[in-house]
C-alpha cells in the first residue's frame, strides 16, 4: 500500500523592518541644511542683522520716510545688481556697468537738447546705444575668448573717456544742459523718476520697478529654459555646448541685459536731476558686483539667485543711509562696504560647507 504525502507550504515570516541602509549621497538632509544650501539664505540673515543693528543705533531709521529713503537707495543699486548677478551666474562680469549708466543718460540728454527733439527720441536712442554696448562686450568675449575682465575693463576706460570728452565738446561743460522744459519730459519722469504717496510717505517708483524686475529675474532663472542655459554656461560652457545650449547667444544676451539695466538707471538719473555730470559712474560697477557677490553669486559662475542680490542691495542701501541717520562720518561708508563684502563671502563659504557636510 502506498501512502501519498502532502507537503504543507512553508510559512516564512518576513524579517522585521530595520533601519534603511543609506549612504551620504542618497540620505535626505535635514530641512535646515537644505535651506542653508540656498545662496540667498546667508545674505538674508546678514541683511536682517544689519537692519536690526541700525534700528538700535540710528533711531531715525524707524520712521517711515527714512525707510522709504533707504529702499530708494537700495533700488538704484538693486536694479543694476540684478542683470549683473545674472551675468555672473553665466560665468562673466562687466566692469563697464557703472560708466555705461552715465553714457546712456548723456546720450539721451544731449541728443534731445542739442537737436531740440522730444525727449523720448533721446530715450529710445539711448536704449539702442546701451544694448549696443552690451552686445559689443558680449560679442568680443565670445569671439576672442579673452576674459570678460579684460574686455570690459577696456570698455570702462573707453566709455569714461568718451563721456568726458564728448560732453565737453558738445556742451562746452562737464555736465549736460537742463532738459526739464522739453517736450515729453513730464511723461518720461512719471515712468523713470516719479513718486507716489503711501500712508503719507513718498515712495519712489524705482522701488516698484526693482521688485518687478526681481520677480521677473527669479521666474526666468527657475522656470524657463533660458534660466537653465544661464546656469549651464556658467558652470561649464563646453559641456553646455555639447548638450545643445546656445552658449554665444546666452552670453551676449546677458551682457545686453546689463546694458538694459544701465539704460534704465541712466534714465532715472536724468529725469530725477534734469542734468547729468559726465564724470560720474566710476566705481559704481564695484557696488553692483559686490551686491551680487554678497547675494550669493560666485565669481566662478554657475551658482546664485536673483533674490540674493535684492538683499545684498538692501544691505548697501541700509548702510549708506544708516550711517547718515546715526550721525556718523559718511567717509566710513566704503570701509563698511568692504567689511560687509568680506563678511558675506566668509559667511557664504561657511554656509556652503555646512550645507554640504555629510
Amino acid at each position: 500500500m502506498s501512502m501519498t504525502q502532502h507537503a504543507e507550504p512553508a510559512v516564512t515570516t518576513p524579517p522585521a523592518p530595520g533601519p534603511k541602509e543609506t549612504d551620504g549621497r542618497t540620505s535626505e538632509r535635514p530641512l535646515a541644511l537644505r535651506l542653508l544650501a540656498r545662496p540667498e539664505v546667508g545674505v538674508f540673515l546678514g541683511a536682517a542683522a544689519v537692519y536690526v543693528f541700525f534700528l538700535v543705533a540710528a533711531p531715525p531709521v524707524r520712521d517711515g520716510a527714512s525707510m522709504a529713503n533707504i529702499l530708494y537707495g537700495s533700488s538704484t543699486i538693486g536694479i543694476m545688481a540684478l542683470p549683473v548677478a545674472l551675468l555672473m551666474i553665466g560665468g562673466e562680469f562687466d566692469l563697464s556697468a557703472g560708466v555705461a549708466v552715465i553714457t546712456s543718460a548723456l546720450t539721451a540728454a544731449m541728443l534731445s537738447y542739442q537737436l531740440t527733439m522730444n525727449v523720448w527720441v533721446g530715450v529710445i536712442v539711448a536704449l539702442i546705444v546701451s544694448l549696443g554696448i552690451g552686445f559689443l562686450n558680449g560679442w568680443l568675449v565670445v569671439k576672442t575668448g579673452l576674459p570678460s575682465f579684460l574686455i570690459t575693463l577696456g570698455s570702462f576706460l573707453i566709455l569714461q573717456g568718451v563721456n568726458l570728452a564728448v560732453t565737453k565738446l558738445v556742451t562746452g561743460n562737464v555736465a549736460t544742459d537742463d532738459i526739464s522744459d522739453m517736450d515729453g519730459f513730464s511723461q518720461a519722469k512719471k515712468i523713470f523718476a516719479s513718486s507716489f504717496d503711501v500712508g503719507g510717505v513718498q515712495v519712489k517708483i524705482t522701488i516698484v520697478w526693482w521688485l518687478v524686475f526681481a520677480a521677473i529675474a527669479t521666474w526666468v532663472l527657475l522656470r524657463t529654459k533660458y534660466g537653465n542655459w544661464i546656469f549651464a554656461v556658467g558652470g561649464n560652457k563646453e559641456s553646455a555646448r555639447a548638450v545643445g545650449v546656445p552658449v554665444a547667444f546666452t552670453k551676449i544676451s546677458l551682457f545686453m541685459l546689463v546694458g538694459f539695466g544701465a539704460w534704465f538707471i541712466g534714465m532715472h538719473q536724468l529725469f530725477s536731476f534734469n542734468t547729468v555730470q559726465s564724470g560720474e559712474g566710476v566705481g559704481q560697477e564695484l557696488i553692483y558686483i559686490s551686491a551680487a557677490v554678497i547675494g550669493g553669486c560666485l565669481l566662478t559662475g554657475g551658482a546664485g539667485s536673483a533674490i540674493g542680490p535684492v538683499f545684498g542691495a538692501f544691505m548697501f542701501g541700509m548702510v549708506q543711509q544708516g550711517i547718515v541717520y546715526a550721525g556718523w562720518n559718511p567717509d566710513w561708508f566704503k570701509a563698511f562696504l568692504g567689511v560687509m563684502l568680506l563678511g558675506a563671502v566668509m559667511i557664504n563659504l561657511w554656509v556652503q560647507r555646512t550645507a554640504t557636510r555629510r
